[in-house]
């Protein structure tokens, strides 16, 4: 059966267009990723921005476009919103006005679904869930995921970026602040660590990470089977924070494999996934281009 599903978080707007049978993706048809950032402003007023609402808009104007070009009803996507929707007080004001202007109903998922989901989505042909345990870091939490267990904070590349890297580039004081925070937050995490296998495998999915390794890799043109092959260590972590931390928001937009509309978020991002790193004893870490928008398809 032909399914697409739309996963609205606080930075990126995901569509997946898939062909679906007894909760396996079998085939991809399109799979879009644009950068909205709804959540734009949001830890701070609570608020959805009427610049951010506006782009979100359009995007899913896009999307309701290309699914009715292959075919498939409103009635066939799974929509869902992550953490700015949770945190924003006009949230279902904004949810009714898609609804009206698309068809697209979404449904605002907790962490704790949202963690169970992407973990469904995210492991890649052959690994072994009992393996793995899963890092989604997203503009305005990170969950951290188990087959067993998972957990969900307030921990994100947007989020972050607007508390503490205020600078361009960012100034001594911010990022040492900045990183406290972040080691601060990971400690409600050492219980979650302490209950799952020492040699638990990282496997780091959504932007930030695709993001990193196609830096990495020095890709001009983003190759999602070449991110896949990609392990990237503690070190190479934090090789790719000090070099972000020493650029302008500019410069990063001219490095090659970096997506421009994310240079300003990365750092923050790439803040949190070598902390993750050092603080939960991950000295290797895989990389999946999938995620929620493939876990709300095979959970149907």
């Amino acid at each position: 059966m032909l399914k697409a599903s739309i996963d609205l978080g606080t930075n990126t707007c995901l569509m997946l267009m898939a062909e679906v049978e007894s909760g396996h993706v079998n085939r991809v048809l399109g799979d879009y990723a644009r950068i909205v950032r709804l959540g734009e402003g949001v830890d701070k007023a609570r608020c959805l921005q009427p610049d951010a609402i506006e782009r979100t808009l359009m995007c899913l104007d896009e999307y309701r476009q290309i699914i009715s070009k292959a075919g498939i009803l409103p009635a066939d996507v799974v929509c869902v919103a992550t953490s700015q929707a949770r945190d924003a007080e006009n949230g279902e004001e904004f949810f009714l006005q898609v609804e009206a202007e698309s068809d697209f109903r979404f449904r605002v998922i907790s962490g704790q679904d949202e963690a169970r989901l992407s973990f469904l989505g995210s492991l890649l042909p052959d690994m072994e869930s009992s393996n793995h345990a899963v890092v989604d870091i997203g503009g305005g939490s990170t969950e951290f995921v188990t087959a067993k267990e998972d957990r969900s904070i307030d921990l994100g590349s947007v989020r972050f970026t607007e508390r503490y890297l205020k600078s361009d580039p960012v100034i001594d004081e911010e990022f040492s602040i900045c990183l406290n925070e972040i080691d601060n937050k990971l400690e409600e995490l050492m219980d979650w660590r302490s209950s799952i296998l020492s040699d638990m495998q990282m496997l780091a999915v959504a932007g930030t990470a695709t993001t990193l390794a196609s830096w990495h890799l020095g890709q001009e043109v983003f190759n999602a089977n070449e991110i896949e092959k990609v392990q990237l260590t503690d070190e190479d972590l934090r090789r790719m924070v000090e070099c972000l931390k020493l650029m302008t928001i500019a410069e990063r937009r001219e490095q090659v494999g970096i997506e421009p509309k994310r240079a300003d978020v990365l750092l923050a991002g790439a803040m949190i996934m070598w902390r993750t790193m050092e603080k939960l004893n991950f000295h290797i870490c895989n990389i999946s281009t999938r995620g929620l928008r493939y876990g709300v398809l095979m959970d149907l």
